[in-house]
């Protein structure tokens, strides 16, 4: 008879960010601003983990870990980017993340509150691209990287659409 196998599940290592800006310099020296956190695009029809690693800050702290999460989306409408579900494994948010519209670069915020009191509130982007071909003759323009060409304002740059 055969026995159906359990699988331990791992989030995927491909669109893992973390934290920026704890990293020590020396005094005197202004402090750099930190890059813009960017997961990799995403299609609509895609249904993927997300991870906020934010061991940096728990560094030094044993036993410290992530007790509370809050998401928000921007902008979120009726079919915008969604949260499906949120989870913590010690110092990393692992986030289940659905839908989007085409060309759209949603702002993801996460507000993580730690067992030892920390608060912390980064936003990651997060592009959606159609990855499948829909008939339109317009397409966004992904560099080598696989993020998506911007404009000043964080919306994709597209073509065939008078803009590029």
């Amino acid at each position: 008879m055969a026995t159906t196998a359990s699988h331990v599940w791992r989030p995927s290592a491909s669109r893992l960010q973390v934290i920026d800006g704890f990293v020590p310099g020396p005094r005197g020296v202004p402090a750099r601003p930190p890059a813009v956190l960017r997961w990799p695009a995403k299609d609509p029809a895609d249904v993927l983990d997300y991870q906020f690693d934010i061991g940096p800050v728990l560094s030094g702290n044993d036993g410290d870990a992530i007790s509370t999460l809050d998401v928000t989306i921007t902008p979120s409408g009726s079919s915008d980017l969604s949260l499906l579900s949120a989870a913590a494994d010690g110092s990393r948010a692992v986030l289940w993340l659905q839908g989007g519209h085409v060309n759209t670069v949603y702002t993801v915020t996460i507000t993580i509150s730690t067992e030892a009191g920390r608060a912390i509130t980064r936003s990651i982007l997060l592009p959606v691209v159609a990855y499948v071909s829909t008939g339109g003759s317009s397409a966004i323009l992904i560099l080598e990287d696989g993020t998506s060409l911007v404009d000043a304002d964080g919306n994709a740059l597209v073509l065939g659409t008078g803009g590029v």
